[in-house]
């Protein structure tokens, strides 16, 4: 198990679709999950007018768990399919995993 990777992506809500899209049509790629998140940052000028007064933005986090070896791959086909430029991504270890029942 210690090749396997958290790979988590942070993108607008506008690309939820069209990057859910394309890791389901990945063929051999794992399930994930996805959660409505919000982010703040010095930066908002992608920001709308009503995330700006409240201070945060809308985001979408996605966790995969994969093979390291996958994560150069996963991340080349996202980048052909979505506007790469937001979303934000990075890996961590996963050091163990199972089910309680």
């Amino acid at each position: 198990m210690n090749d396997l990777v958290r790979l988590s992506l942070v993108f607008p809500p506008r690309l939820e679709t069209a990057l859910t899209e394309a890791l389901v049509a990945g063929a051999g790629l794992p399930g994930f999950t996805l959660l409505h998140a919000e982010g703040h940052s010095s930066d908002f000028s992608t920001a709308s007018a009503a995330e700006q007064v409240h201070g945060r933005v809308q985001r979408r986090v996605l966790w995969m768990l994969l093979p390291r070896a996958q994560v150069d791959t996963v991340l080349a086909a996202l980048r052909g399919q979505v506007d790469a430029q937001e979303v934000r991504w990075w890996i961590e270890p996963v050091l163990a995993m199972g089910r309680l029942g």
